[in-house]
């Protein structure tokens, strides 16, 4: 009961700061960044109790479909704030918050048919953490990719969208900050790869091939996006597209696996 308080006041939290900065982009008032920052430290720690009291359960970690979307909107949350403290990349918190909010509203109303989890081989919660991590960083990744689209239609049409243009950073602070989320993703990605076929005995027994395909692929397209851009000067509409085709794969074999297995198959 107390754990639900908890997840519905961080959600009620959440909604309140989009509430806030979006009323302000609409009536063009300054925006209040601490106000909104706020209320997204209060939301932390709370929506961070919901999640320890579902996952560790008396039988084991429940990593169920549900409670790694929550985990996931809950670290989304974490490093937006992080990254907001230093740079005018408020108006993320319109993606961020509700990714949060919506994951942690999904694990109180749904519950995924999920054995949880017992005697993890060695080395097996390093790699589930690596790749939550992962999977968080360039799904960051993803949105300011988005932010992108949007920014260069707002350019094109600044009378328009006034407001949001001065809510976002320059075009080249935005590339930067998206390059910086891909190569951090990356490499969490890199060690969640190496650690699961150190620590996965049988791939093919635990119902993992197809979402080690995709996350290889995945980790191929953001691996020519790098070099691509590192050596051959890669960025604006290609790098938007690299992101968003390598994001949407990693969250086919991400999320598709477990909803497939969880909640139709129920092999979980």
């Amino acid at each position: 009961m107390l754990a639900s308080f908890a997840g519905f006041l961080a959600i009620a939290c959440y909604l309140l700061a989009c509430g806030l900065l979006c009323r302000q982009l609409a009536h063009k008032q300054p925006i209040n960044k601490l106000l909104i920052l706020a209320l997204g430290f209060v939301a932390l720690p709370l929506h961070g109790y919901n999640i320890h009291q579902h996952i560790y359960q008396s039988a084991g970690l429940d990593l169920g479909l549900f409670n790694i979307l929550s985990l996931v909107g809950w670290i989304i949350a974490c490093l937006h704030i992080a990254i907001s403290t230093y740079r005018p990349l408020l108006v993320a918190t319109l993606f961020a918050f509700p990714a949060a909010a919506l994951g942690l509203l999904f694990s109180e109303l749904f519950h995924a048919p999920y054995h949880a989890l017992t005697n993890l081989p060695r080395g097996a919660e390093s790699h589930i953490i690596l790749s939550v991590f992962a999977y968080s960083v360039l799904f960051m990744a993803a949105l300011h990719a988005i932010l992108l689209v949007l920014q260069n239609k707002a350019l094109k049409h600044r009378s328009k969208s006034r407001s949001l243009l001065l809510a976002m950073p320059p075009l080249q602070t935005m590339e930067t900050v998206l390059f910086d989320f891909i190569s951090a993703g990356f490499g969490l990605l890199s060690l969640a790869i190496i650690s699961g076929f150190l620590t996965l005995d049988n791939m093919f027994a635990q119902h993992l091939v197809h979402k080690t395909i995709l996350t290889l692929l995945a980790w191929c397209i953001f691996g020519v996006l790098l070099i691509g851009h590192y050596w051959r000067g890669w960025r604006g509409q290609r790098a938007v597209r690299f992101t968003l085709a390598g994001f949407g794969i990693l969250l086919l074999g991400f999320y598709g696996s477990k909803l497939v297995l969880e909640l139709i198959l129920q092999k979980v």
